[in-house]
């Protein structure tokens, strides 16, 4: 790739497939920039500061995630909030999303730093889940976000997280849900 090609937007997809790859920990800007094709000197150039690469790239990794909602969950509304968990619980085992939640445990630790640009991205991954939720509640439902956060809840507790970055489930949505 020329050098008068790059810019953030082409340097940011070859960044977010390595840090899906490899994580965040000891994230350096040589590895980045080596897996981009330029210098550590020219993502600065671009990006300004290593702080806002970090978060102009966990912005990218937050839509990438947001794309694989929209292609990997089923557009039908679902039949319960049991059905709805149990959706969600299958399309995020699917293969493709393994490397989306080792990254994410990169993100929860950033929060539990308290830096900005992780807790920014947390909040954008988890409302578009809670807005996916949302649309897949039973019309019905009398406080259809309300189901939505309890269904999160369930999702976000780090073992089931864990569960789900590992392909494989802790405990079945019957145990859960009865």
């Amino acid at each position: 790739m020329a050098r008068s090609a790059m810019s953030r937007e082409t340097l940011l997809p070859a960044m977010a497939a390595h840090v899906l790859e490899h994580g965040l920990v000891g994230l350096s800007l040589r590895p980045l920039a080596k897996a981009a094709g330029t210098s550590d000197r020219m993502l600065i150039y671009h990006f300004g500061s290593k702080d806002a690469l970090v978060a102009a790239l966990l912005d990218h990794l937050a839509g990438l995630f947001t794309l694989m909602l929209d292609e990997a969950f089923p557009m039908g509304r679902a039949e319960s909030r049991k059905a709805c968990f149990e959706s969600v619980m299958d399309s995020t085992a699917q293969p493709e999303f393994r490397p989306f939640f080792g990254f994410w445990w990169h993100v929860v630790a950033g929060c539990a730093r308290g830096e900005g640009a992780y807790l920014d991205a947390a909040g954008r991954i988890m409302d578009r889940l809670l807005q996916w939720v949302e649309e897949h509640l039973p019309p019905d439902d009398p406080d259809p976000a309300d189901g939505a956060r309890q269904v999160l809840t369930l999702i976000e507790g780090a073992q089931m997280l864990d569960a789900v970055g590992r392909g494989k489930i802790g405990r079945s949505a019957a145990e859960i849900f009865d």
